[in-house]
């Protein structure tokens, strides 16, 4: 009977023991754990912004962003079994040595990221596996359809889509959205199976119009890359540039890289060669040492200019050209690129005339274009003037300045002597230009400078067809580790076209060519043709010379 007794308190006890728990949980301490179930069952997650397009000047397209997944797993949760893990590895094109590592590594985390930025395909082809720990995240991946056509111009955005180079580091903030947020319930299995609340709507980033004409971009891409193949030069760069209203048409560089699928090792491609990299201008600065001349009234395009026995001592140093010119007038200092000359004229003017003329020009200085990594060159301003120094710096030499650079100041002269600011973004109204060089002056230097393509010029080989074309080559000599090697140059050309009705300044430099021909009427020349002839012709840019449309030279 004792028994009996007491197996009835113990139950009683068991159930009012019950009673108090339930009592404690769902009364006392309902608080406490409906926040704790929330916090399992409720999540606040980021809603992914847009980032905004980036466009031609004729909007066209050239990086959009596509919506991706990113694949994570818990592995706690994941059953890591060896067909679990070869099935993942197989989807997402990893080995399954390197899942297992990650895996392992990660072991006392609950958030371990496999791959980002996976097609929604694939993602749809792991869902149906019904894995267990295994999760996604939507995403957008950057795409640039052109590839390695603007790849330097654009540059490229990271796994977060922030940009690491180019138009996309520049202009990042206006490209990037802001992200939103908003409340979801999950089950155990961390599958979202409602939205609670939007928390905060995401904003989609700006588009970005850009002054590039897709079309000549690829244009001027496909013909430096043919140029620097035939003349087996290191690189190159060409840069188009409509003088009507500063805009930059086309940058390319070569080599390049592909943007959508950048391989390990090709850091040293990333930059745009056309910005970041200084050089010595070499003789394609004579044309403003002839502008400075002219400018002084000291000199017209027929003065005579001795340039005999073929070198000149100064400071006990020696200029040299090629061949003995003789007596020679100052169109054709010009267009035989004669050093000689060039020194003999700028010796005889006031010793800062010349670097006035250059720094009126924006040599040593920024473009302004907003662009990662831009250098501003060299132009020293010095209180005295050594002859010799003052001598080379008249065909190029002791300065430096970058492809754009040049072609900005080239655009001055196209402009009869209006400097306009230049743009990488498309302009919706001109801006003010300001004159910085007597018209008449430059309007007669651009005739001396067609002389350069006639027969007995340096740039025959830079003709078009139907068109007046002013320019001015350059082959200047590298520097290494001691000093001015020999046999290794880069080879310039840049030119105007039409010369009655200038619409586009080209500037072509191609470095160190290892074959044959290395002078720039040689090999730059020819490529600034293509170019020239190609996008006055897409411009539907009239003719202004139908009668002389055969080559010289």
């Amino acid at each position: 009977m004792m028994r009996f007794w007491v197996l009835i308190v113990v139950l009683l006890l068991a159930v009012a023991g019950l009673i108090w728990r339930m009592a404690h949980l769902s009364v006392i301490n309902r608080a406490f754990l409906l926040e704790q179930g929330d916090a399992r069952a409720s999540r606040v997650i980021d809603i992914p912004a847009y980032r905004g397009m980036i466009l031609d000047r004729n909007g066209e397209p050239l990086a959009i962003s596509t919506p991706v997944d990113a694949v994570w797993v818990n592995p706690h949760e994941l059953e890591k079994t060896p067909q679990t893990i070869s099935q993942l590895a197989e989807l997402l094109k990893l080995s399954p040595t390197e899942v297992r590592k990650r895996l392992l590594k990660n072991i006392n985390h609950s958030f371990v990221y496999l791959k980002h930025g996976i097609d929604p395909e694939i993602g749809n082809q792991i869902r149906a596996l019904n894995l267990s720990g295994v999760y996604f995240q939507r995403e957008y991946r950057r795409y640039y359809p052109e590839g390695e056509v603007t790849a330097h111009v654009l540059g490229f955005t990271n796994l977060d889509d922030q940009g690491q180079e180019g138009i996309e580091l520049a202009y990042d903030k206006w490209l990037s959205g802001i992200s939103g947020k908003k409340q979801v319930i999950k089950n155990r299995l961390g599958d979202i199976i409602s939205s609670v609340n939007i928390l905060r709507q995401p904003q989609p980033g700006h588009d970005l119009v850009l002054s590039i004409d897709r079309r000549i971009q690829y244009l001027a891409y496909s013909e430096l890359k043919a140029g620097v193949e035939k003349f087996h030069a290191s690189a190159g760069t060409v840069v188009v540039l409509d003088c009507k209203t500063g805009e930059i048409l086309a940058m390319v560089n070569q080599p390049s890289y592909n943007p959508n699928n950048r391989l390990a090792g090709e850091e040293e491609r990333y930059r745009n060669r056309a910005v970041t990299d200084i050089f010595e201008p070499g003789s394609t600065i004579k044309t403003f040492s002839v502008l400075t001349a002219l400018m002084s009234g000291k000199y017209s395009p027929d003065t005579m200019i001795n340039t005999s026995p073929g070198w000149l001592m100064v400071q006990n140093k020696r200029v040299e050209d090629e061949h003995d010119n003789g007596l020679i007038s100052l169109t054709t200092v010009l267009q035989k690129s004669s050093n000689v000359g060039m020194a003999k004229v700028i010796l005889s003017l006031p010793s800062h005339a010349l670097w006035r003329t250059l720094h009126a020009a924006d040599f040593g200085q920024s473009t302004q274009i907003n662009f990662p990594g831009e250098r501003s060159g060299l132009l020293v301003n010095r209180v005295i003037w050594p002859p010799f120094t003052l001598s080379t710096l008249s065909f190029g030499y002791g300065m430096s300045a970058s492809v754009l650079q040049l072609t900005k100041a080239y655009a001055i002269l196209a402009n009869h002597g209006v400097k306009y600011p230049v743009s990488l973004l498309k302009l919706n109204t001109l801006p003010q230009g300001e004159r910085v060089f007597d018209q008449k002056s430059v309007e007669a230097l651009m005739t001396m400078l067609e002389a350069v393509l006639k027969s007995g010029g340096t740039a025959t080989h830079g003709n078009i067809p139907g068109y007046r074309v002013a320019g001015k080559t350059g082959t200047v000599r590298l520097v290494g580790k001691y000093g001015y090697q020999k046999h290794r140059y880069n080879s310039l050309f840049i030119g105007v076209a039409p010369v009655s009705r200038p619409r586009l300044v080209i500037a072509v430099v191609l470095n160190d060519p290892r074959g044959k021909y290395y002078y720039g009427g040689d090999i730059a020349a020819p490529v600034f043709a293509n170019i020239m002839s190609g996008a006055l012709r897409l411009l539907n840019v009239q003719p202004d010379n139908p009668v002389g449309s055969a080559r010289h030279g």
